[in-house]
């Protein structure tokens, strides 16, 4: 893997996107360790995702536009789902200090939500070819650099909650603050839904 590589997959992988904004809601709502979890979660639906595009699923979610729009609005719904969730504060969605959720809930939501972007495939496909030799290429190559984003991926999201884990007290004990980080991360989540929703096929 070039220095190059993994730059470029930082600056991917720190855009704050679906498992990000998952990672920091889980993080204020249960500590550091919830938002480890969720961490895995999100990192487990990537490793899945590289595996679609590997074995060459990504080509029929670009080729079948009712699978890729299927999985699309099944994302959309869900995702529109936890912003409704996030600003009610209900279930297991709510950033206020509370019991900590149980990991396998964690883990499972952190796949669900990830897994249902059908673009993270196609990524894979348009991504990891960019970094591969122009000939003699092997799947071995590819599931390295699949496997260097991935640990990327689960770095960065371990990043985002250390550092709202650090803050998390100072943003729990002003009533003010968390009315406002309850409607920014359930407008962030809106947002992604709407943004997935625009996404198209090619």
């Amino acid at each position: 893997m070039s220095p190059e590589f993994l730059l470029t997959a930082f600056i991917v992988c720190i855009t704050p996107g679906i498992g990000v904004v998952y990672t920091l809601s889980m993080t204020l709502g249960g500590g550091f360790r919830a938002g480890l979890w969720a961490s895995v979660g999100c990192t487990i639906a990537t490793v899945l995702h590289m595996v679609v595009a590997l074995a060459g699923l990504a080509a029929l979610l670009l080729a079948s536009a009712l699978l890729f729009q299927t999985v699309k609005y099944a994302g959309v719904a869900y995702l529109l789902w936890m912003a409704w969730a996030v600003l009610k504060g209900t279930g297991q969605m709510d950033i206020s200090p509370a019991a900590p959720a149980p990991v396998g809930r964690i883990v499972w939501r952190g796949i669900l939500l990830n897994i249902l972007n059908p673009k993270l495939p196609l990524f894979f496909v348009a991504f990891l070819p960019q970094f591969l030799p122009a000939h003699g290429a092997t799947i071995g190559q590819m599931v390295e650099l699949g496997l260097g984003f991935s640990a990327m991926t689960f770095l960065t999201f371990v990043i985002y909650a250390g550092i709202a884990a650090s803050g998390r007290q100072a943003i729990l004990g002003s009533a003010r603050v968390m009315v406002w980080m309850r409607r920014a991360f359930a407008a962030s989540f809106a947002a992604l839904g709407l943004r997935l929703a625009m996404e198209r096929a090619a």
